[in-house]
């Protein structure tokens, strides 16, 4: 039996719930190629089926940010998925903030354990600052999901080096968290 792993590309293309920018980049467009190329990597091994919550560039979820975020947690709880990973890009007034992130529900949990082979994974694959493991019980994601959540801040589409590599690494980053997934079962790559 695959084990079924719900890809929350967070944020939508335009308009309602739209992401972050920087760089000429927009948050929505890295999120949604990142997650094809994990969902591709995952549904190409056999102990594995994805689905992606956005699996067009132009699906827009919700009329507004609270349905935008329902919608995901409604996909991911009635499928049902196993696990749910949330992909984001982070943002901060300050250009020098940098690396990568993962939020969870609370300490203790499968989620943190996934969140850190995840962070492991993704530091290891693009070499971006490894900013650990934090408690978001607020986020709605976290919070509604049936199944144990992350959600992962690739790295910082403020800063110019983490711009870099959300630009250029985007397989790379997918590759980060697709490993992480591996570790976290105990699976050796195919």
């Amino acid at each position: 039996m695959a084990i079924k792993i719900f890809i929350d590309q967070g944020h939508n293309p335009m308009g309602i719930n739209a992401g972050a920018e920087g760089f000429g980049m927009q948050e929505q467009d890295i999120t949604y190629q990142v997650g094809q190329d994990l969902a591709s990597m995952l549904n190409a091994d056999d102990r594995f089926d994805a689905m992606l919550s956005r699996p067009t560039p132009t699906t827009s979820l919700g009329t507004s940010n609270a349905t935008s975020l329902a919608e995901r947690v409604r996909l991911a709880n009635e499928w049902p998925a196993d696990y749910f990973i949330s992909i984001h890009v982070n943002s901060n007034p300050n250009p020098a903030i940098n690396g990568t992130e993962v939020y969870i529900y609370q300490l203790g949990t499968q989620s943190q354990w996934l969140a850190q082979r995840i962070l492991q994974g993704i530091v290891q694959a693009v070499g971006t600052k490894d900013n650990q493991v934090r408690v978001r019980p607020s986020l709605y994601v976290l919070r509604r999901t049936d199944m144990p959540s992350v959600l992962v801040e690739l790295a910082y589409i403020t800063n110019s080096s983490d711009a870099e590599n959300l630009k250029n690494n985007q397989y790379q980053f997918a590759q980060g968290i697709y490993n992480g997934i591996l570790n976290y079962f105990g699976f050796r790559p195919l």
